[in-house]
């Protein structure tokens, strides 16, 4: 996209008229609210579904099983946004992978409300793999169509925006777990399928009046015999995977652990194809090169934080489930509940956040040195995490407030990461790649949770001191390296801060 047409969708767009922000930071704050609120009320059950007996409404199947699907389940919904960012960038435009990646979401969870077979299971999954891969990358490009370049707003705005991602985070499990682990799992996914409904009714009926023309550009389109090659490709690809589907599942080829070793190694892959792709295209400049150089490294840090940030829906899950007092003080606490910690510290904290990085100014660290500072509060969260077993073994019930305290670490860390990443990769972005490079963000998420889905086995009571703590050093030493190399990266970003 150029920079006339760049600066003539923020010309469109009323700056003024939320919370200092621009009006459209209202449309994209309460559809991602809404669409969060589904996604993250639906993964606040889904593992106690998956591996609580039939007797009990679930689908019976063993807990590293459903630890390790849940893991690479995590990982396609965010690779799937390499497949969102270029239908945006080639095809539809931000706005339209929007709506309908929403429909598919909601059409997903409709399929998980339908008491039905594992195959129903799998069926929604793919819906909803399909639908947040068009949704989650595009909308978070739009936020940045909305500020210029040059506006200091952005990062706060950002950060904003995803307080709206994590008060919908905080709502669902408490309604969404509450309803599913109580009364029923498919009733509470009926709930994740109503809010992503309401998502798409506020999109539809203020994206006119409030974004103008952000999101309705298609910054690289097709040509007209691109796209009949286009065509032709997707048609011969869906009918290989088809082909090797039917073959490889009934000769024992394709298996769950074979499965989980290819997403692997996509996920490690991917990233790097898209980097060599991004890196080498005539359409990206000298200036942008360098950019993305500098964009290496803060991808590495941020597969080691969602590593360890991801697995609060899985081992830690597991964790409250089996290892938590979950009667505490004349509460009884579902185990679901803990999944609304982190979204809750955020929404105390992101303001905070948001107004230090405007009062600093000029003066707040550089984005690298962000990054670092995420690092090191993702490592100490694990560290936290193992000392009820250095103090008194795995064989007793823990206090829940150790589950406490390691979100609110984590919780430290994905401040200074997470928002501040959003915002660096839409100013690293090149013109020519923009919702691409959004999608290559939340890659980094597909890269730790395919890892994720590789060592969850080796997590048990009996060694969670060992788990945690080589997990948690690891992004402690990585935090103090990407920390010395910080003013390395810095110049490679070419001004940007």
């Amino acid at each position: 996209m150029s920079d006339f047409n760049r600066q003539k969708i923020v010309e469109s767009v009323p700056q003024k008229g939320f919370f200092g922000h621009p009006k459209g930071l209202f449309t994209l704050f309460f559809t991602e609210f809404w669409e969060r609120f589904s996604y993250y009320g639906m993964r606040a059950i889904l593992v106690f579904y998956m591996y609580y007996e039939v007797s009990k409404g679930g689908l019976g199947l063993d807990e590293p099983t459903a630890l390790a699907i849940m893991s690479i389940y995590g990982s396609l919904v965010y690779m799937s946004g390499i497949i969102g960012g270029w239908m945006a960038d080639r095809l539809l435009g931000t706005s339209r992978a929007v709506f309908y990646g929403g429909i598919l979401i909601m059409l997903g969870h409709i399929a998980l409300s339908i008491p039905g077979s594992l195959a129903m299971f799998f069926v929604s999954m793919v819906l909803i793999v399909l639908g947040t891969g068009l949704l989650k990358p595009n909308v978070s490009s739009v936020v940045g169509d909305i500020y210029s370049p040059e506006d200091n707003r952005r990062d706060a705005g950002f950060s904003i925006f995803y307080m709206g991602i994590n008060l919908g985070g905080f709502l669902a499990p408490l309604i969404v777990g509450t309803v599913g682990m109580d009364y029923n799992f498919h009733l509470g996914f009926a709930i994740a399928a109503v809010g992503m409904f309401f998502g798409l009714l506020v999109f539809v009926f203020t994206k006119k009046k409030n974004l103008g023309l952000a999101g309705t550009y298609v910054s690289n389109p097709l040509s007209a015999n691109e796209k009949s090659k286009v065509y032709t490709r997707i048609g011969l690809g869906a009918a290989v995977v088809a082909i090797l589907v039917a073959v490889g599942i009934p000769t024992g080829l394709l298996t769950f652990d074979s499965f989980i070793a290819l997403v692997g190694v996509l996920g490690i892959g991917l990233p790097i194809i898209y980097f060599t792709v991004m890196y080498r295209s005539p359409k990206t400049t000298e200036v942008e090169r360098s950019r993305i150089i500098a964009y290496i490294p803060l991808f590495i840090a941020s597969v080691m934080f969602w590593a360890i940030q991801e697995q609060g829906s899985t081992i830690l899950a597991n964790y409250a489930d089996k290892r938590t007092q979950l009667d505490f003080m004349g509460l009884d606490i579902s185990p679901a509940w803990f999944q609304s910690l982190n979204p809750l510290f955020i929404i105390f904290f992101a303001p905070v956040f948001a107004w230090l990085w405007v009062k600093l100014g000029d003066r707040q660290p550089s984005v690298p040195q962000k990054f670092s500072l995420g690092l090191l509060f993702a490592g100490l969260s694990f560290l936290v995490i193992l000392l009820p077993a250095y103090l008194g073994g795995t064989d007793s019930l823990v206090s829940p407030l150790w589950l406490v305290l390691s979100y609110f670490i984590v919780v430290l860390g994905e401040l200074c990461l997470s928002p501040v990443g959003l915002s660096a990769t839409t100013k690293l972005a090149p013109a020519a790649f923009s919702a691409q490079t959004m999608s290559l963000w939340f890659l980094s998420n597909a890269a730790a949770q395919a890892i994720n889905a590789q060592i969850v086995k080796f997590y048990s009571p009996e060694t969670e001191m060992t788990y945690f703590g080589v997990i948690g050093a690891a992004a402690i030493l990585l935090s103090i390296i990407l920390f010395m190399l910080s003013p390395k990266i810095q110049g490679y970003m070419k001004g940007v801060r």
